[in-house]
């Protein structure tokens, strides 16, 4: 009796604990973000997308306030590929609630701010605890799978020659825009192209991380990077970096901490970065490509896309959805171009793509609605959660990676068939729980 009676005191100990460690690293978290933002401010003043004025320090402060509770969603709730989205798009409305004080647009600010907080809340409850399993009716056998990853390197193989076909073109980062628009692919090619780099060598390379085979991993991630000349996109550059970060991490921490460490670890170093340069200690030019790159393009950039989204649509007519291309035929359309298009040619920001809360919510049905319509997607990312159930932490946090970094900038809609988030869900189901036996394990969390 007191061996079982210290054994759950040790338990609770240790939650709790834990808990403390998670809810101290959000708080640092959130005050690192707005440092951020006050940098991008000071070294982007030209482009006036991120101000920064202290006569509203108050009201910005009392916005992040206000909306750092919300964070405890993150202590209490379990991993889950919604926790692991969820996180990303709490960082990006933190981001907008603390620029929105400082907006040069003229909208309703208190109106929109209202919307994102209640949106946010609307998307995480569904995202983060709705994950009870879905019976599997077809589950992959251990040879079907051998062969289904050996067929994914090899369509992989498939895609990139094809696409080297169409377009080839070595460039560095900062000259891929300047060659991106002469990018033609048919449809089929640009299916099988986002569906490959974002899902199926994420997913294979999580699969060979899992069984230890290391030079089928490294195949997948030199598959990943010969994307880049074909489509010119940071992404999957960058994209074998990302998934190596999020294999060291998991390694060596729990999955919620691993979660926020992907986004607090990058977003520090560029605020060491940048403490110098606000000092006058050296100029801007010497840390532009990583703080360029990371705290303003990677974490500030989509919760300005919401100001933007917030201030066109606040004078201009609501999409109804009519930006998904099946709808097309029966929502008449404003806009005869896609919105990110259209974004461009009005704040000459260049192409504007925007993350659910800014397409599926604010343009298209405006912000007393965006909440109605974020509930609804965070009810689709639920259902991820569920057909992942069982699977180790550790393999939905590689295989679907890449995902919160795509949808913090592209819509949930074109997501799912586009970047093949649907295709992953389906992966996700057959996949065999049992091959795993704790081989993709990462330190365990506790329970709430």
């Amino acid at each position: 009796m007191t061996n079982s009676t210290d054994g759950d005191q040790n338990l609770v100990s240790w939650r709790s604990n834990a808990r403390l460690r998670l809810a101290l690293l959000l708080a640092f978290h959130i005050l690192m973000c707005c440092l951020s933002l006050i940098f991008v401010a000071a070294f982007y003043p030209k482009l006036q997308v991120v101000m920064f004025d202290k006569t509203h320090l108050f009201e910005a402060v009392l916005n992040v306030a206000l909306f750092a509770t919300v964070s405890a969603v993150f202590i209490f709730g379990r991993f889950s590929f919604g926790y692991f989205l969820g996180f990303y798009f709490y960082t990006m409305i933190l981001g907008y609630l603390w620029i929105v004080e400082f907006s040069r647009f003229h909208y309703d600010h208190r109106l929109s701010a209202i919307s994102a907080f209640a949106a946010a809340v609307a998307f995480l409850v569904p995202a983060l605890f709705v994950d009870s399993p879905i019976r599997q009716r077809y589950v992959l056998s251990a040879p079907a799978l051998d062969q289904l990853l050996t067929v994914i390197l090899m369509v992989s193989a498939a895609v990139v020659a094809t696409g080297a076909f169409h377009h080839f073109r070595l460039v560095g980062v900062e000259d891929i825009y300047n060659f991106r628009d002469e990018i033609e692919f048919p449809a089929w090619l640009r299916y099988a192209t986002g569906a490959t780099s974002n899902t199926l060598l994420p997913f294979a390379f999580a699969c060979f991380v899992a069984r230890g085979d290391r030079w089928r991993a490294a195949i997948a991630l030199l598959l990943l990077v010969l994307f880049y000349p074909v489509t010119l996109t940071k992404l999957v550059l960058f994209a074998p970096f990302w998934l190596m970060f999020l294999v060291l991490l998991s390694r060596f921490v729990e999955a919620r901490i691993s979660v926020v460490l992907s986004l607090l670890l990058p977003l520090l170093f560029g605020n060491l970065l940048g403490l110098p340069v606000e000092a006058g200690a050296f100029p801007y030019e010497r840390v532009m490509y990583y703080f360029g790159s990371i705290n303003f393009r990677m974490i500030a950039f989509p919760s300005v896309a919401l100001d933007v989204y917030s201030d066109f649509f606040s004078t201009h007519a609501h999409t109804y959805f009519c930006q998904i291309s099946f709808l097309k035929p029966f929502v008449g359309c404003p806009y005869d171009e896609y919105l990110s298009i259209v974004m461009e040619k009005a704040y000459q920001l260049g192409n504007l793509n925007a993350s659910l809360f800014a397409t599926e919510g604010v343009a298209s049905v405006g912000p007393m609605l965006a909440p109605l319509a974020a509930l609804a997607c965070g009810l689709v990312i639920a259902l991820g959660n569920r057909l992942s159930s069982g699977l180790p932490a550790r393999f939905i946090l590689l295989s679907g990676g890449l995902f919160p970094q795509i949808l913090l900038n592209v819509p949930l809609t074109t997501t799912l068939l586009t970047n093949g988030a649907a295709l992953l869900f389906l992966l996700w189901y057959v996949m065999p729980r049992a091959l795993f036996d704790g081989s993709a394990a990462m330190p365990v969390e506790p329970s709430p």
